[in-house]
């Protein structure tokens, strides 16, 4: 999903590029980028760990934080179409 971002970014920064119209979708993306691997990041603790009470937090911790990033990832999408669209 990091991944996904980064394509994203670089295609909205050609956009941007060639339209002369600046958005703050980029900036969004970069930061739903870091929420996706905070949510990797806590899912592999999840799994490391031997405290079962710590295991448990890391994963529903990691799976809020996943859903929270899915989220902004389509209400970027509708604010990118939008953007796109309209300017």
């Amino acid at each position: 999903m990091v991944g996904v971002c980064l394509t994203v970014i670089g295609l909205i920064r050609v956009v941007i590029t060639i339209r002369k119209v600046d958005t703050i979708a980029d900036d969004l993306l970069a930061i739903d980028g870091v929420f996706f691997l905070v949510s990797c990041l806590c899912a592999y603790w999840a799994l490391r760990t031997r405290n079962t009470g710590r295991m448990h937090r890391l994963e529903r911790f990691a799976d809020g934080v996943f859903v929270l990033a899915l989220l902004m990832m389509a209400g970027l999408c509708l604010y990118i179409t939008y953007a796109i669209t309209v300017a």
